[in-house]
């Protein structure tokens, strides 16, 4: 088939690209750049069934595509709260503009929704008939409320134009290639534990996440994207951790030595959150087959290497190493 991932020179979209390619369909990459890069998508440029285009979502694009993977949007609150009207903007304008080329050319459609809808859950663990508890005015609502209306409008599509859609939520991922400075627990620990930095844990530390490792993800797309179901289904990893017990994980693997820090916890950060994926397993027959600290093996070891070049590796780190399994 040829398909379209928008987003795709970013950390989620290079890696489901990598397996729509090694599946040997044509992939064209959308993406403008803002938080993608283009390494994470060398390995195809000069493969005659990749193209990629840059662009910007939130102006409209004429092409001829079977599925399209809607994946554009700065998905950290550093890189959405940065400019919270091109975040809503994305989400809106973005999606009616892909949504808009999917009626056209009667593409099936993906969205990769979020988590974030369900906001600061009063539900524990969040199942998809939870509808949420978003604060719209708040700082984080640019992103939550985007991905709500994107939701929004995939269903009022599908229901007036009969567009072909699929939903699906994410909750927290990690893994190789994710940015140095994307903001996000995961990589904020490798990042200042590889630095020889004290950790930053807001708040107690005591709010927890659920972390699913990037292949697992992308594997949870596929099977969805190829399923008869509409969605919205969660693909996550129900294991839930204290943001204490990552950060103290991630110290005892990359530097003992470095101590944990305690900051104010940030508006409208959510207390608990781990999905429900009772949908997912039943539906698609969708697992997580990776435990975390694997992936976290796997996950340091590409944040070592690119900081390794960088020269921002810690002296005292120079000479240890974390074995990718």
């Amino acid at each position: 088939m040829k398909i379209l991932v928008t987003g795709g020179a970013g950390f989620i979209g290079s890696h489901l690209i990598d397996r729509l390619m090694e599946a040997n369909h044509e992939v064209i990459c959308l993406d403008n750049f803002y938080t993608g890069h283009k390494r994470n998508i060398l390995r195809w440029m000069d493969h005659p069934y990749f193209e990629l285009i840059r662009h910007d979502i939130t102006e409209p694009i004429r092409l001829e595509v079977d599925q399209i993977y809607h994946l554009a949007c700065p998905a950290s609150p550093v890189h959405y709260q940065y400019n919270p009207v091109k975040t809503v903007k994305t989400n809106v304008l973005g999606t009616l503009n892909m949504l808009g080329l999917a009626k056209r050319v009667k593409a099936r459609f993906f969205l990769a929704s979020t988590s974030e809808v369900y906001g600061d859950p009063e539900v524990h663990p969040q199942p998809e008939e939870y509808r949420g508890s978003v604060n719209p005015i708040g700082i984080r609502s640019c992103y939550d409320e985007g991905k709500r209306m994107a939701e929004t409008l995939a269903f009022d599509y599908h229901r007036q134009n009969d567009v072909d859609i699929r939903v699906v939520r994410i909750f927290n991922t990690y893994g190789p290639r994710m940015l140095e400075n994307d903001g996000r627990v995961v990589s904020n620990f490798i990042v200042q534990a590889l630095s020889g930095q004290p950790l930053t844990v807001y708040g107690d530390g005591s709010q927890t996440r659920s972390f699913c490792y990037v292949s697992d993800l992308v594997e949870g797309f596929i099977r969805l994207m190829n399923s008869n179901q509409t969605g919205p289904i969660n693909i996550g990893n129900p294991g839930e951790y204290t943001i204490l017990q990552l950060a103290q994980t991630i110290q005892q693997m990359v530097n003992p030595n470095v101590e944990v820090q305690y900051r104010p916890l940030p508006q409208d950060d959510p207390r608990r959150r781990q999905p429900d994926i009772t949908k997912a397993a039943q539906l698609l027959g969708w697992q997580p087959t990776v435990e975390l600290r694997p992936g976290l093996e796997r996950t340091i070891a590409d944040f070592r290497d690119r900081m390794t070049a960088n020269g921002t590796v810690s002296q005292d780190l120079s000479g240890t190493t974390v074995t990718a399994s």
